[in-house]
């Protein structure tokens, strides 16, 4: 194998392990949510987001996602945190 593919193996993989830990972050955040019911609206809209997106292969696209990622999950550790 070339080791320009060797390093696009690498990168797609790497990319899928963090996609991985936002997903297990996002859960982590969502089970500190004091309301139920908001919880399970929580999870169902994280597995729709990853689900709907989970077919891309760009590398931009990917990174685009997770930035989005990110974001969502810093937000939601900021509500949970005011409201504690």
């Amino acid at each position: 194998m070339a080791k320009n593919a060797k390093q696009i193996l690498s990168l797609q993989f790497m990319l899928k392990q963090e996609v991985k830990n936002l997903y297990r972050q996002l859960f982590r955040a969502i089970k500190e949510v004091p309301d139920k019911s908001y919880q399970l609206e929580l999870k169902e809209w994280t597995r729709t987001e990853f689900r709907q997106n989970a077919q891309h292969t760009d590398e931009i696209v990917i990174k685009m996602y997770l930035q989005y990622g990110k974001r969502s999950l810093r937000q939601l550790e900021n509500s949970v945190g005011l409201a504690k």
